[in-house]
């Protein structure tokens, strides 16, 4: 955690229907740098919007935060530049290592509150964006992912608004811990998110026992 975090840029885009390998694709993916304040609530940032509710956007889902150092990093990846938005994230960030980010914790951003819930799993629709349909696994495999977060009290952001961590809990769950469960699948990681308690979307502590439910099937 650092004194120092700030938002880069506020970046929001409403779903366009775009073509990808022979057919028509409606992705909320692409966002757009915003100046002034935006006002969030509820399950969203005002102008932005989500094309399948089923599995982006909600509660859980409602800000996408990416950190600009690892879109730098991305970029040099890449070997070209990536602007604000690039990945779909609606708060680019400057100065906090999402990865580490523990879930729960809470931010105080421009004028409200943001609660850490989840790591973001890309889906093909990264690709899209991308112009590059593995980069999903690619994206996955290098761990920079962001992070979803809830709106726990309604405000506006801005960039260059300070980011401010005012709640972290000491069960030390994090988004990194999260990722990593999923990605190795190996019952002991699974079982350590349930640390979290209610900080825990619901619909991982489902994933969780169901992973515990084959292990014990299988003997352990």
């Amino acid at each position: 955690m650092t004194s120092v975090a700030r938002v880069v840029s506020v970046n929001v885009g409403r779903p366009r229907t775009v073509e990808w390998q022979g057919r028509r694709v409606t992705t909320g993916i692409w966002k757009e740098p915003v100046g002034g304040r935006v006002a969030f609530a509820g399950v969203n940032l005002t102008g932005d919007g989500q094309a399948d509710r089923r599995v982006h956007g909600g509660r859980d889902k409602a800000v996408y935060a990416y950190a600009a150092e690892d879109r730098g990093w991305w970029g040099a990846e890449l070997g070209r530049a990536l602007g604000p938005g690039a990945f779909g994230e609606n708060l680019t960030t400057e100065g906090l290592p999402l990865q580490e980010a523990v879930l729960g914790e809470v931010w105080a951003v421009g004028g409200g509150r943001l609660q850490v819930a989840q790591p973001r799993l890309p889906c093909f629709k990264l690709g899209i964006r991308m112009g590059d349909a593995g980069f999903p696994d690619r994206f996955d495999a290098a761990g920079r992912l962001g992070t979803y977060l809830r709106i726990v009290e309604a405000g506006d952001v801005g960039a260059g608004d300070a980011i401010q961590v005012l709640v972290r809990p000491d069960h030390g769950v994090t988004v990194a811990a999260v990722a990593g469960a999923y990605r190795t699948r190996r019952p002991e990681q699974a079982e350590r998110l349930l640390d979290a308690g209610t900080d825990l979307p619901e619909g991982w502590r489902t994933w969780v026992e169901h992973q515990l439910g084959r292990a014990a099937g299988r003997g352990g």
